[in-house]
């Protein structure tokens, strides 16, 4: 599905091959305020109507048009999750609500480098190696006659 811009808002383009027509509605707001039109071409238009005649509707009631997405909504996770996430904010000194913020974050930027510090010891019959790589560079160290 598309998604339709202009000021704050967000709106729907969908295309409805029962009634040949073009829809769409306006998102994250608890109002319904839908707009429709015949062809592709006139749905941004329609949709920037929408949302002008949405705002000049509620001046003229005297109130306050819906504004999208506060920043804030509840999210429902295993208790088991909820306790990792909050024993692993602790450990690392931030908030939950930092934890779930990062982790939105990397959801919607999937392009993010992810950086791991990993440590691998290889003990063999005479000889240890071992591997460390931070962001993403191996050293290599061979510990030759160590002690096992």
């Amino acid at each position: 599905m598309n998604i339709l811009k202009y000021k704050e808002y967000e709106g729907t383009a969908e295309l409805d091959m029962d009634r040949c027509v073009c829809r769409g509605k306006i998102l994250f707001i608890s109002d319904l305020i839908i707009y429709e039109v015949a062809t592709p071409t006139e749905l941004q238009q329609a949709f920037e109507h929408a949302v002008d005649d949405y705002i000049k509707t509620c001046q003229e009631l005297e109130i306050e048009p819906k504004k999208p997405l506060k920043g804030q909504f509840n999210v429902r996770i295993s208790p088991e999750l909820h306790r990792a996430a909050s024993v692993l904010a602790i450990k690392q000194g931030i908030s939950l609500n930092e934890v779930v913020a990062q982790s939105v974050s990397s959801f919607v930027s999937p392009n993010v480098d992810i950086n791991h510090n990993v440590h691998v010891t290889i003990i063999g019959n005479k000889e240890t190696m071992a591997v460390s790589t931070a962001m993403g560079k191996p050293e290599w160290r061979n510990f030759s006659n160590a002690q096992h």
